[in-house]
């Protein structure tokens, strides 16, 4: 079975023969006039199906001798010249292992057929694109219209929910994506060290990175890439990219390549001249203690939230010590006083969306506890606006973010974005070596 075919399974065992399951693909969306954007499948649909085209729907019928149905394209050799190459109806059961393929022009015409006595609809459709059709499906009447006919009433849920929980335990097929798009971004970023100095524009680094990691088989990134020099640091998704980098200042980029339609996601700060200032080393060494000091505790059975404790609590104490903040630190942590400065939360599930999909609470509300096969950013920062009167002007317009990707393994975890220089040492010879 493919890894493809092998989620459906899971996916359906949870569910009863009384239950269809409808999952809704993305449509192309319209930039300017008759361009449109980059075509991107819904993510559920592909974590389902595998099948990156515009304009599908899977339905799925657990129990039935055709389970697997899929509602697409067909082959259409005008258009194709014009926009490119279509699997075609036919292609779909050899290629992509569907039961039954029908034209999505027909979706309409066939889809209530294929509810056949079954009463609970479970849909995923994150853009709404047939929420107009909801009523449609839930009161149309059956092909039998006598009247002592066995009568349908039907409920409709969200299947969301299901394979998110799913998507939160990544199989060895999106491990080995994941890892790639983790080695590509780890390129950028080296790259984009080696390119800064002072009075190159911050678009010339975003686009190294780009280049980078297309050497890699990365098709485009996870998200919008940050980089933000000095001040624009502060924002946290700052993404106008198109300062001058200044003598003197840090950079702060956050990028992920995307590869087979996975993200990595990766925050590094360096110098844009290539030596870190005495008041930019102390920070940027709180910071990355804060990291390690949450990235310590990854291993099966962690609870999500000691993560970010751990590295509130280091940051906060390093704050004192610097006299950045005052007081008794138990009394500064109780009141979350440390967090004018630190602002975000530091970490999350990362796969087919950058914040990608799953609870961090478990059924009982408790914070989920780690298990093997979870991935999931660590990325504590510290943020001190350039017009912030209420510290030293030394600390004034340094905002510090350092990220990394980790996989929870059996025994423990594995960084898999230490390869991008993280340490003072590491980025100052990355930059000047």
């Amino acid at each position: 079975m493919t890894p493809y075919a092998k989620r459906r399974s899971q996916l359906m065992a949870q569910l009863d023969n009384d239950t269809v399951a409808i999952i809704v693909g993305n449509k192309e969306q319209v930039r300017n006039l008759n361009i449109s954007y980059g075509f991107r499948q819904d993510n559920d649909f592909y974590y389902l199906t595998g099948f990156n085209e515009s304009d599908c729907v899977c339905v799925l019928r657990p129990g039935h001798e055709q389970p697997y149905v899929m509602f697409a394209r067909d082959s259409d050799p005008q258009q194709e010249v014009q926009f490119g190459s279509r699997a075609g109806l036919a292609r779909l059961g050899a290629d992509y292992g569907v039961d039954c393929a029908y034209d999505i022009d027909e979706l309409e015409s066939f889809i209530v057929g294929l509810f056949e006595q079954r009463h609970q609809l479970l849909i995923s459709d994150n853009h709404g694109n047939y929420h107009h059709a909801l009523p449609h499906w839930l009161t149309a009447k059956q092909t039998n219209h006598a009247f002592d006919s066995i009568k349908v009433y039907r409920t409709i849920a969200q299947l969301s929910p299901l394979i998110a929980k799913l998507r939160v335990i990544k199989d060895d097929s999106e491990i080995s994506l994941l890892k790639q798009a983790a080695n590509a971004s780890v390129a950028g970023h080296i790259n984009v060290m080696k390119a800064a100095q002072p009075s190159v524009n911050e678009r010339v680094l975003s686009a190294t990175f780009n280049r980078t990691i297309s050497d890699f088989g990365c098709d485009s990134v996870g998200y919008a890439n940050i980089v933000a020099a000095g001040n624009n640091g502060i924002c946290l998704h700052y993404e106008d990219n198109n300062s001058v980098c200044q003598d003197g200042e840090l950079v702060l980029t956050d990028m992920g390549g995307e590869f087979g339609l996975y993200t990595a996601d990766i925050s590094r700060t360096f110098p844009v001249n290539g030596r870190f200032s005495k008041p930019q080393t102390k920070l940027y060494q709180l910071v990355l203690d804060a990291l390690d000091a949450s990235i310590a505790l990854v291993k099966p059975g962690a609870a999500w939230n000691t993560l970010f404790e751990a590295n509130q609590r280091v940051l906060a104490q390093g704050l004192l010590e610097l006299g950045i903040l005052n007081g008794d630190l138990e009394h500064i942590l109780a009141n979350e006083l440390q967090r004018k400065f630190t602002v975000h939360k530091t970490g999350h599930w990362l796969g087919l969306h950058v914040h990608d999909v799953g609870s961090y609470q478990d059924d009982t509300n408790d914070w989920v506890t780690l298990k093997p096969n979870m991935v999931f950013t660590i990325e504590p920062g510290i943020y001190i606006p350039q017009d912030c009167m209420d510290v030293d002007e030394q600390w004034r317009g340094i905002a510090i973010r350092i990220e990394d990707d980790i996989l929870v393994t059996s025994s423990g975890h594995l960084n898999l974005t230490a390869g991008a220089p993280r340490t003072i040492a590491q980025i100052e010879e990355c930059m000047n070596g």
